[in-house]
């Protein structure tokens, strides 16, 4: 049984991620084995998020005063957060992914960029593109413009090269003949 002291350590460092963190997910993952447990804190550190199984009490504790005070009802029975200050899609996909291969892992709700995102709709967000991939998209549609006006520019220098090109072999041509 925990302290205390640790108890109220542990509720100051919940308050701070959940102050400090724009992307959390509440799951339940009992049943879950030790091995898998392991498996998913693995895969969710290459995402570059936490894990961390939370006493109820104290994670609503935590979050007053905080956004994640809006998801104080999900704190009941078996609960497990994953924290991400990162790319969202990629914390949704790592666990969208595992709790397809592991039946024992149900999602509770999330905060997203401080949107409340109900259990259904989160394997949705898995789905959408990472941040990096917008970002190469956005700059693909903005450089197209240029490209387009850069190709017209040097079709019509080509152009003019192939016709020059044309009219000195015809009046070689016709100096040959």
């Amino acid at each position: 049984m925990k302290t205390r002291q640790q108890r109220h350590a542990e509720m100051e460092w919940l308050a701070q991620a959940f102050r400090e963190t724009p992307t959390i997910v509440l799951l339940n993952t009992q049943g879950l084995t030790v091995a898998k447990d392991w498996e998913l804190r693995r895969r969710l550190e290459k995402a570059n998020a936490r894990f961390r199984v939370v006493k109820n009490t104290l994670a609503r504790l935590a979050a007053r005063g905080t956004p994640v005070e809006r998801l104080s009802e999900h704190f009941r029975g078996m609960t497990a957060i994953a924290l991400s200050k990162d790319d969202p899609v990629a914390l949704m996909r790592a666990l969208t992914e595992f709790a397809r291969e592991n039946a024992q892992v149900q999602f509770k709700a999330a905060l997203v960029e401080g949107t409340v995102v109900e259990a259904p709709q989160i394997p949705a967000i898995a789905t959408l593109p990472s941040r990096a991939e917008l970002m190469s998209q956005i700059m693909f549609l903005v450089q197209a413009p240029t490209r387009a006006l850069m190709s017209a520019i040097t079709g019509v220098a080509r152009n003019l090269v192939v016709v020059l090109g044309q009219i000195r072999d015809q009046k070689q041509q016709e100096a040959g003949s």
